[in-house]
């Protein structure tokens, strides 16, 4: 079993044939299939689906753990690197969207001065987008909302945001200094797909004081949820970072009685040892976000 063969079946997976693969990879089709003919051959499996270029069971199984090895071999020059002090290589980040927006700045402005070599990747999403990504080795790190789902992560505090109802300020509760779950019950709101973890934190809420909430759509991403509010579609439950600075002419943001702040953790695998770079952008990534003194409205700092 060689590198290249892992690389070969891992880059299948990703694209789902054999000549982008070898796009990817830099080489000829020719040379993808030989690789994956080899390692089948040696494993005593078919790995990949001819027909259809999607991996088998066997595939799936092999690339999971064909990603883990790839990245060990990529920190190893990542390694000798620090002790030269001079860290460089890739790190792939995962990030919520409404961390991201306050985030990424203040990281991006630290990296170039303290890590220019490290070339960062940032991959938006769900928690339950980018938890299988983490998993599976696709991403180094993730900033996500607590809980985390996967047994394979372990998360670290990184800070909790207020919770609140956004309406526009002609809305008969716009004048309220809080809202209660009661105040809510009649309202049509635009909440976020069950099971996410900011659905179960407001579902348990609501539950908790004997409330019913009445959805007019469900979604799995805030960023469309807050869109359809200020454009005008209903009222929503959301960060208090959603409602940037101009937006609250107007729009408010009311906070909810009886519920709790989200906790954002930056997130990792529990197994295996992190590369130079990935281990210096969770340093890194702590530090800038501990160190703010510029945090948005709504953002209490761990």
């Amino acid at each position: 079993m060689e590198i290249r063969h892992l690389e070969a079946l891992v880059a299948i997976g990703e694209h789902h044939t054999f000549s982008k693969a070898a796009e990817a990879l830099g080489t000829v089709q020719s040379n993808i299939s030989s690789r994956i003919a080899r390692l089948e051959s040696e494993l005593g499996a078919e790995l990949v689906e001819r027909a259809t270029g999607h991996l088998t069971e066997s595939g799936a199984i092999v690339v999971e753990r064909a990603r883990r090895i790839l990245a060990e071999v990529a920190a190893i020059a990542s390694d000798v690197s620090e002790l030269n002090a001079d860290v460089r290589g890739d790190v792939a980040l995962g990030m919520i969207g409404t961390a991201g927006r306050w985030i990424v700045p203040l990281l991006l402005h630290a990296l170039r001065s303290e890590y220019p070599h490290i070339r960062l990747r940032i991959t938006e999403g769900t928690n339950s987008v980018i938890e299988p990504q983490l998993v599976s080795g696709q991403l180094d790190l993730a900033v996500l909302a607590w809980p985390i789902e996967a047994p394979e992560l372990s998360g670290t505090d990184l800070f909790t945001e207020d919770l609140v109802l956004i309406v526009d300020r002609e809305h008969p509760l716009a004048t309220r200094e809080s809202v209660s779950f009661d105040d809510l019950a009649p309202i049509d709101l635009l909440l976020p797909y069950p099971g996410t973890p900011l659905r179960r934190e407001i579902d348990e809420a609501a539950a908790a004081q004997g409330v019913s909430l009445h959805p007019l759509v469900e979604l799995d991403g805030l960023r469309t949820i807050a869109s359809l509010t200020f454009d005008g579609h209903g009222a929503s439950i959301l960060p208090a970072t959603m409602l940037t600075p101009h937006l609250r002419v107007t729009f408010v943001g009311n906070p909810i009685e009886g519920i709790a702040q989200r906790r954002v953790c930056l997130a990792r695998r529990r197994f295996g040892f992190p590369a130079a770079p990935v281990r210096a952008i969770s340093t890194l990534l702590s530090q800038v976000v501990a160190g703010t003194t510029n945090a948005p409205a709504g953002i209490y700092l761990s």
